[in-house]
């Protein structure tokens, strides 16, 4: 199994971001459907651009500080099956910005690329998001 690390720096506050990652009528940005309940043992469940339903549950949740929740593709005999990786989100305020740091891990080597390109596409959107609801605040 490999592990696929990611980080961008975005200039909004811990707390903006985390929303964004958390509340279920937040999640635009990504996705619909959104079924979350962040806090160990809780529900993780979007429908990714519409199309591709992902699930998992929540394992640790620390506010404005930490996420993590299992994830995978709610699909039959999709070759990630819901729940069997896991995603380690921090955020770490530097100044006027807020250093995010993504770790999927467990994924099977032939699925890194996709999850690569398919993250940083949701990161930079992340970005765009929280940039824009942190300039109205």
């Amino acid at each position: 199994m490999a592990e696929l690390v990611q980080e961008v720096v975005i200039a909004a506050e811990p707390s903006t971001i985390f929303a964004l990652l958390t509340d279920p009528e937040q999640q635009a940005w990504w996705g619909t459907n959104a079924e979350l309940d962040p806090r160990p043992g809780g529900i993780y469940k979007i429908l990714v651009l519409d199309a591709h339903p992902s699930r998992g549950e929540f394992i640790e949740v620390i506010t404005n500080e930490k996420i993590v929740f299992t994830f995978g593709w709610d699909q039959p005999d999709h070759p990630i099956p819901a729940g069997s990786t896991k995603v380690a989100i921090t955020l770490t305020p530097d100044g006027n910005v807020t250093r995010v740091r993504l770790v999927h891990s467990g994924l099977p080597e032939d699925a890194v690329s996709d999850h690569r390109k398919g993250w940083t596409r949701f990161l930079e959107q992340l970005t765009d998001e929280a940039t824009a609801v942190q300039s109205r605040a």
